[in-house]
């Protein structure tokens, strides 16, 4: 179990990050939505111990993760949002460094390591190629075999599948899923479907706040009835932006599919839809922002 609570952090330049976040994250895969910007990084980096935050406390399984980083990072696996290699090692050769520098000394156990997470991770085919060389996809794959190193019982991945394409990211879900069958493992994220397809609790954050946190089942079902959509003319979406709280748009052959939040019918031509999790993210960040905006 992972407990945050009230976590604080803001930088130099008067940026409030992270403002009071607490959340107790259970074993198993966990969600983190928000858009850029939201603290998303700054909370994972915090918790990974690469930064500390201005107040708040972080345990982790009995470890006072701010004031013991060496213990948590013991049992830490973390790919960050930006991985970088060196060009010319092989990744069999770049995960044996890396199995090296946590520990692994003995030659026998860390080539077992290292051969076990290619085949896990697919990638013992071209393991003597250079990662630098890998697709994006493959990159992501071998982020993940060198977090995975040393057995970590807290594993944090940052924006995992941004820019993967439709196969490399179910191959990367299947992976992470079975990953967090047994450990805790913290999907930070903008893209809410790797969220509904992974996470069975999730939270949302903006502008450095959590805004919602649950199973996203429960919280789906609470924008039962109250989502409506309808097609309409980019020319007459401002004045539906007047008239309705209008929480997401999309272009769609050449007219603006809107969906709008109303505890009623809102007539004039909206049809009711079975509200997703994309509803639930666009609502609650279009409720904060209203709110934010209005202070």
């Amino acid at each position: 179990m992972l407990e945050i609570k009230n976590l604080s952090k803001t930088y130099g330049n008067g940026v409030r990050a992270l403002d009071n976040v607490s959340l107790n994250i259970p074993k198993g895969m966990y969600g983190l939505l928000g858009p850029n910007g939201a603290g998303k990084s700054t909370l994972m980096r915090t918790i990974a111990t690469l930064q500390n935050a201005d107040q708040g406390s972080i345990d982790f399984n009995g470890i006072d993760v701010l004031k013991e980083p060496a213990k948590l990072r013991a049992q830490l696996g973390y790919l960050p949002q930006d991985f970088g290699v060196y060009p010319r090692m092989s990744a069999r050769a770049m995960l044996d460094h890396l199995a090296i520098l946590k520990g692994l000394s003995d030659n026998k156990e860390r080539k077992r390591v290292v051969e076990g997470l290619l085949e896990q991770t697919n990638l013992k085919k071209v393991a003597k190629k250079s990662v630098a060389s890998y697709s994006g996809g493959m990159r992501q794959r071998f982020g993940i075999a060198q977090a995975l190193i040393g057995d970590p019982q807290l594993i944090i991945v940052d924006e995992p599948t941004a820019g993967l394409d439709p196969e490399e990211r179910n191959r990367f879900h299947n992976l992470l899923s079975e990953i967090g069958e047994n450990v805790v493992v913290i999907l930070s994220t903008h893209i809410v479907e790797d969220v509904a397809d992974l996470c069975p609790r999730m939270a949302i954050l903006n502008q450095g706040r959590i805004v919602a946190e649950g199973v996203p089942s429960d919280l789906i079902a609470q924008l039962d009835g109250k989502v409506w959509m309808k097609r309409i003319s980019k020319e007459e979406l401002p004045e539906h932006r007047t008239r309705y709280r209008v929480i997401s748009t999309r272009l769609t052959q050449g007219e603006v599919l809107i969906h709008v939040e109303a505890a009623e019918n809102p007539g004039d031509g909206f049809e009711a839809i079975a509200p997703d999790l994309e509803d639930v993210y666009f609502s609650t960040i279009t409720a904060n922002q209203s709110d934010a905006a209005a202070a």
